[in-house]
């Protein structure tokens, strides 16, 4: 077989993961030629959380980003990951909405687009599909893999068919809460390879501790390109190691090609930045150790991540594994779905509500009842009609595309953004994080007045000394 590629995820899912997307462009601008150098298939650099992190967290542009991370990255492909009908938010947008950002995101650098649907509902991915193609990008369609009833090699295999049916050009298996073991594994990729003609790339995270082994026994049956991360920012709720992979791989007939000594420089560099989110107490250690208990209460990682956060900002730390332990159940009475953003955060919020009310239900939150309803598609497995009329009463259940619901809103978007508007891109924006858009516009506005009036400043006092 060829030699297996590499995809590197420092720059966004490894920092998603163990620290929730905190981390800012200016700490990745110095590797980037460097680790453009490397030989990787791809850098994953963009999508994800890290879009609503920029904006929310760090005052940044997240187009900004891209084209920074662009500028420095010449030779080697840019990928993003995005929720399908969900792009980079965490409701359904409306079809013109997600064709505009396609062909946005593609005009300002991504070449891969990984692409996904929570529930595993290929009518939520018809648009992104048929975008990304128009627009002369690289479609990955993504399996969001998970364990319970339904959940066969079979199931995942006529999954992949179907993708390949819809137009993908390459198959991703995503496994984001580290499920998947390395037998499976073996036999997922082997299934999948027989059953679809197209390169199969293999992700997973390390959180119960069989990250590494699972690409292995991938890799051997045929995964063409496997996640890795560089080691600081590697382990835990991350993706296994770069190092570890391409030194494990070498020698053998899936030989990364992968200079290992060139790949120092890229963890010399990352070294500092773990160790000073690790002081400031934004990579909690919790985040890095082995938890084979991941094997039960399936949380992906950057949910992981987000919830302890949250709990932390309640005061309820201390309530982390009742709310782990609640998360299986809600899944269960919501029919099965694969935890992964958006259907992770409306599972696990719902099981935050259930622990600390003290009473399954007692408070139920709209985008849960949205899901059960069936606002984000299809369940894996038909809710229980008792349960779902607890949730949602006698509200309609939604059996069609949930987007074919949703009116185009482009324009109206574009009339609400014109006060701050500077670029196409803004709208885009709005259109995903409205208020915290509008926030982030506005620091951007003072800061653009500040500067200007600071510059005027240095001007004036330039005059004054000639």
């Amino acid at each position: 077989m060829a030699k297996v590629k590499i995809t590197e995820t420092a720059l966004r899912d490894a920092h998603q993961s163990l620290m929730a997307t905190r981390m800012p462009t200016e700490e990745m601008l110095p590797i980037l030629e460097k680790m453009d150098t490397i030989g990787y298939h791809s850098l994953e650099a963009w999508g994800g959380a890290t879009f609503d992190a920029c904006l929310r967290f760090l005052n940044e542009d997240p187009w900004e980003r891209l084209r920074k991370i662009r500028e420095r990255v010449k030779n080697t492909k840019i990928q993003m990951l995005f929720r399908g009908q969900n792009m980079l938010g965490y409701r359904h947008y409306p079809d013109d909405v997600v064709e505009y950002f396609i062909q946005k995101a593609v005009a300002n650098g991504i070449d891969i687009l990984r692409v996904f649907d929570a529930l595993n509902d290929a009518r939520n991915l018809e648009t992104s599909v048929k975008a990304c193609k128009k627009e002369g990008g690289h479609l990955q369609a993504a399996i969001s893999y998970t364990t319970g009833p339904v959940y066969t090699t079979e199931y995942f295999a006529n999954y992949a068919k179907t993708l390949e049916s819809m137009g993908a050009d390459s198959i991703c298996i995503k496994d984001m809460a580290g499920l998947l073991k390395p037998y499976d594994a073996y036999e997922l990729v082997k299934a999948i390879k027989e059953t679809v003609k197209l390169p199969v790339q293999l992700h997973t995270h390390t959180t119960s501790g069989l990250g590494a082994m699972t690409l292995i026994k991938g890799v051997e049956a045929g995964a063409d390109v496997i996640d890795t991360a560089i080691s600081p920012f590697s382990g835990g709720t991350s993706q296994p190691s770069t190092e570890a992979l391409v030194a494990a791989l070498a020698g053998t007939e899936y030989d990364t090609g992968i200079d290992l000594s060139k790949l120092d420089d890229i963890t010399l560099h990352f070294m500092p930045l773990r160790e000073k989110y690790i002081n400031n107490g934004l990579l909690d250690t919790k985040m890095l150790k082995v938890d084979v208990n991941a094997l039960i209460y399936q949380v992906p990682g950057g949910m992981l991540s987000n919830l302890v956060s949250q709990l932390k900002q309640q005061g309820k730390a201390d309530k982390l594994d009742e709310v782990l332990a609640e998360v299986p159940k809600v899944r269960a009475d919501a029919g099965y779905p694969p935890l992964v953003t958006p259907s992770s955060q409306i599972v696990g919020s719902q099981a935050v509500l259930n622990v600390l009310a003290g009473e399954r239900y007692k408070m139920v939150s709209k985008e849960f009842k949205g899901l059960i309803r069936g606002e984000y598609g299809q369940s894996p497995i038909e809710i229980d009609p008792a349960f779902r009329e607890k949730i949602i009463g006698n509200a309609e259940v939604i059996a069609h595309r949930p987007a074919d619901d949703i009116a185009p809103e482009l324009d109206s978007i574009r009339e609400k953004v014109a006060p701050y508007y500077e670029k196409e891109e803004d709208i885009l924006s709005y259109a995903l994080f409205g208020q915290v858009a509008e926030k982030f516009f506005e620091y951007r506005k003072n800061k653009k007045y500040n500067i200007d009036a600071e510059n005027a400043d240095k001007e004036k006092h330039i005059h004054t000394i000639v």
